[in-house]
Protein backbone atom coordinates (compact mmCIF):
# COMPACT_ATOMS: atom_id res chain seq x y z
CA UNK A 1 0.00 0.00 0.00
CA UNK A 2 1.52 3.52 -0.49
CA UNK A 3 2.03 6.15 2.41
CA UNK A 4 2.91 9.67 1.95
CA UNK A 5 6.67 10.73 3.11
CA UNK A 6 6.77 14.12 4.79
CA UNK A 7 9.72 16.26 5.92
CA UNK A 8 10.37 17.58 9.46
CA UNK A 9 8.87 20.40 8.12
CA UNK A 10 5.56 19.20 6.54
CA UNK A 11 6.04 19.44 2.86
CA UNK A 12 5.26 16.28 1.04
CA UNK A 13 8.49 14.34 -0.58
CA UNK A 14 8.07 11.44 -1.72
CA UNK A 15 5.84 8.17 -1.47
CA UNK A 16 6.67 4.60 0.15
CA UNK A 17 5.25 0.99 -0.67
CA UNK A 18 4.33 -0.49 3.03
CA UNK A 19 4.47 -4.08 3.03
CA UNK A 20 1.32 -5.52 3.29
CA UNK A 21 2.87 -8.52 5.49
CA UNK A 22 4.01 -6.15 8.07
CA UNK A 23 1.64 -3.40 8.37
CA UNK A 24 -1.42 -4.87 6.86
CA UNK A 25 -2.60 -7.86 8.76
CA UNK A 26 -5.51 -8.48 11.11
CA UNK A 27 -5.20 -6.35 14.13
CA UNK A 28 -5.24 -9.57 16.68
CA UNK A 29 -6.09 -7.17 20.67
CA UNK A 30 -5.40 -10.78 22.50
CA UNK A 31 -2.07 -10.89 21.14
CA UNK A 32 -1.37 -7.25 22.10
CA UNK A 33 -2.97 -7.73 25.63
CA UNK A 34 -1.13 -10.75 26.57
CA UNK A 35 2.31 -8.87 24.69
CA UNK A 36 1.63 -5.81 26.66
CA UNK A 37 1.31 -7.69 29.91
CA UNK A 38 4.36 -9.68 29.69
CA UNK A 39 6.17 -6.38 28.75
CA UNK A 40 5.03 -5.01 32.03
CA UNK A 41 5.71 -8.37 33.66
CA UNK A 42 9.42 -8.18 32.64
CA UNK A 43 10.10 -4.11 34.04
CA UNK A 44 8.82 -5.39 37.59
CA UNK A 45 11.81 -5.36 40.19
CA UNK A 46 10.35 -8.10 42.33
CA UNK A 47 12.40 -6.63 44.78
CA UNK A 48 9.44 -6.41 47.87
CA UNK A 49 10.20 -8.45 51.29
CA UNK A 50 8.28 -8.84 54.54
CA UNK A 51 10.14 -9.87 57.89
CA UNK A 52 9.61 -13.03 58.85
CA UNK A 53 9.78 -13.93 62.46
CA UNK A 54 13.20 -15.06 61.43
CA UNK A 55 14.47 -11.74 60.30
CA UNK A 56 12.64 -9.44 63.28
CA UNK A 57 15.47 -8.11 65.55
CA UNK A 58 14.57 -8.79 69.23
CA UNK A 59 14.95 -11.55 71.94
CA UNK A 60 15.20 -15.20 71.84
CA UNK A 61 13.76 -15.96 75.39
CA UNK A 62 10.84 -17.46 76.22
CA UNK A 63 7.83 -14.97 77.01
CA UNK A 64 7.04 -16.78 79.95
CA UNK A 65 7.02 -20.03 81.79
CA UNK A 66 5.20 -22.95 79.62
CA UNK A 67 2.55 -24.01 82.47
CA UNK A 68 1.26 -22.73 85.67
CA UNK A 69 -0.07 -18.68 84.73
CA UNK A 70 -2.77 -19.74 83.28
CA UNK A 71 -1.96 -17.97 79.80
CA UNK A 72 -1.63 -19.46 76.70
CA UNK A 73 1.97 -20.93 75.82
CA UNK A 74 3.91 -19.07 74.14
CA UNK A 75 7.19 -19.95 72.67
CA UNK A 76 8.61 -16.04 71.56
CA UNK A 77 7.79 -12.50 71.08
CA UNK A 78 8.73 -12.68 67.57
CA UNK A 79 5.85 -14.99 66.72
CA UNK A 80 3.13 -13.28 63.96
CA UNK A 81 0.69 -13.04 66.62
CA UNK A 82 2.75 -10.66 68.81
CA UNK A 83 2.76 -7.19 67.86
CA UNK A 84 6.45 -6.43 66.15
CA UNK A 85 6.66 -9.91 65.16
CA UNK A 86 6.64 -11.72 61.62
CA UNK A 87 4.55 -11.35 59.05
CA UNK A 88 3.32 -15.04 57.91
CA UNK A 89 3.33 -15.95 53.59
CA UNK A 90 4.65 -12.27 53.27
CA UNK A 91 6.46 -11.01 49.63
CA UNK A 92 10.07 -12.79 49.19
CA UNK A 93 12.05 -11.19 46.52
CA UNK A 94 10.89 -12.95 43.16
CA UNK A 95 11.18 -12.47 39.65
CA UNK A 96 7.62 -11.83 37.80
CA UNK A 97 8.53 -12.27 34.11
CA UNK A 98 6.55 -14.71 32.39
CA UNK A 99 7.25 -15.97 28.97
CA UNK A 100 5.72 -15.21 25.73
CA UNK A 101 6.62 -16.91 22.31
CA UNK A 102 9.06 -15.29 19.99
CA UNK A 103 6.33 -15.60 17.10
CA UNK A 104 3.47 -14.60 19.27
CA UNK A 105 5.99 -11.35 20.02
CA UNK A 106 6.31 -10.77 16.33
CA UNK A 107 2.94 -11.02 15.72
CA UNK A 108 1.94 -8.54 18.16
CA UNK A 109 4.45 -6.14 16.82
CA UNK A 110 2.78 -6.72 13.02
CA UNK A 111 -0.35 -6.19 14.70
CA UNK A 112 0.29 -3.08 16.67
CA UNK A 113 1.96 -1.36 13.46
CA UNK A 114 -0.83 -2.24 11.34
CA UNK A 115 -3.26 -0.86 13.95
CA UNK A 116 -2.17 2.62 13.97
CA UNK A 117 -1.99 2.40 10.20
CA UNK A 118 -5.32 1.42 10.43
CA UNK A 119 -6.34 4.31 12.43
CA UNK A 120 -4.70 6.50 10.08
CA UNK A 121 -2.15 7.70 13.20
CA UNK A 122 0.89 5.98 10.98
CA UNK A 123 3.01 8.60 9.70
CA UNK A 124 6.55 8.04 7.30
CA UNK A 125 8.98 10.78 8.07
CA UNK A 126 11.94 11.10 5.18
CA UNK A 127 14.48 11.58 7.81
CA UNK A 128 14.91 12.79 11.30
CA UNK A 129 18.20 14.89 12.10
CA UNK A 130 18.50 18.69 13.06
CA UNK A 131 21.44 20.77 12.63
CA UNK A 132 21.85 21.47 16.33
CA UNK A 133 20.33 19.94 19.44
CA UNK A 134 17.88 22.19 19.95
CA UNK A 135 14.51 21.85 21.74
CA UNK A 136 12.59 24.99 20.93
CA UNK A 137 13.40 24.04 16.86
CA UNK A 138 12.21 20.42 17.62
CA UNK A 139 9.33 21.73 19.49
CA UNK A 140 8.15 24.29 16.62
CA UNK A 141 8.21 21.66 14.02
CA UNK A 142 5.93 19.52 16.08
CA UNK A 143 3.76 21.91 16.26
CA UNK A 144 3.82 22.74 12.86
CA UNK A 145 2.87 18.91 12.32
CA UNK A 146 0.54 18.39 14.77
CA UNK A 147 2.27 15.72 16.98
CA UNK A 148 1.13 16.06 20.63
CA UNK A 149 2.09 12.34 21.92
CA UNK A 150 4.22 10.64 19.21
CA UNK A 151 6.73 8.17 18.80
CA UNK A 152 8.92 8.48 16.60
CA UNK A 153 10.80 5.30 15.67
CA UNK A 154 14.05 5.52 13.45
CA UNK A 155 16.77 3.29 11.89
CA UNK A 156 19.93 1.29 13.06
CA UNK A 157 20.82 4.40 15.48
CA UNK A 158 19.21 7.90 16.53
CA UNK A 159 20.68 11.14 15.24
CA UNK A 160 22.51 12.46 18.69
CA UNK A 161 21.01 16.17 17.79
CA UNK A 162 17.42 14.45 17.71
CA UNK A 163 17.44 12.66 20.90
CA UNK A 164 19.10 15.47 23.23
CA UNK A 165 16.78 18.10 21.85
CA UNK A 166 13.37 15.41 22.59
CA UNK A 167 14.77 14.88 25.89
CA UNK A 168 12.87 17.88 27.26
CA UNK A 169 9.44 17.82 25.26
CA UNK A 170 6.67 15.78 27.24
CA UNK A 171 4.66 12.87 25.83
CA UNK A 172 7.34 12.66 22.93
CA UNK A 173 9.95 9.39 22.52
CA UNK A 174 12.60 8.31 20.23
CA UNK A 175 13.61 5.23 19.95
CA UNK A 176 15.55 2.93 17.34
CA UNK A 177 14.36 0.69 14.99
CA UNK A 178 15.74 -2.64 17.15
CA UNK A 179 13.88 -0.82 20.41
CA UNK A 180 10.13 -0.80 18.40
CA UNK A 181 8.35 -2.40 20.92
CA UNK A 182 4.24 -2.84 21.28
CA UNK A 183 3.88 -0.93 24.64
CA UNK A 184 5.45 1.79 23.84
CA UNK A 185 3.37 1.87 20.14
CA UNK A 186 -0.24 1.72 22.01
CA UNK A 187 0.88 4.60 24.80
CA UNK A 188 1.11 6.99 21.91
CA UNK A 189 -1.26 8.00 19.90
CA UNK A 190 0.58 9.04 16.67
CA UNK A 191 3.59 6.27 15.36
CA UNK A 192 5.78 8.21 13.31
CA UNK A 193 8.37 5.85 11.58
CA UNK A 194 11.43 6.91 9.00
CA UNK A 195 12.14 5.01 5.80
CA UNK A 196 14.94 3.16 7.21
CA UNK A 197 12.90 2.58 10.24
CA UNK A 198 10.25 1.22 7.66
CA UNK A 199 13.28 -0.98 5.64
CA UNK A 200 14.49 -2.35 9.22
CA UNK A 201 10.92 -3.08 10.57
CA UNK A 202 10.45 -4.77 7.26
CA UNK A 203 13.00 -6.93 6.93
CA UNK A 204 13.07 -7.94 10.73
CA UNK A 205 9.47 -8.91 10.68
CA UNK A 206 8.41 -10.24 7.37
Amino acid sequence: MKCDVISLDNKKVGDIDLDDAVFGVEVRRDILARTVNWQLDKRRAGTHKAKARSDVSGTTRKAFRQKGTGRARQGTHRAPQHRHGGIVFGPLPRSHATKLPKKVRALALRSALSAKRAEGKLVVLDQAKLKAPKTAELAKNLKKLGWVNTLLIDGAAVDANLKRAAANIVDFDVLPSQGANVYDILRRDTLVLTKDAVAKLTERLK
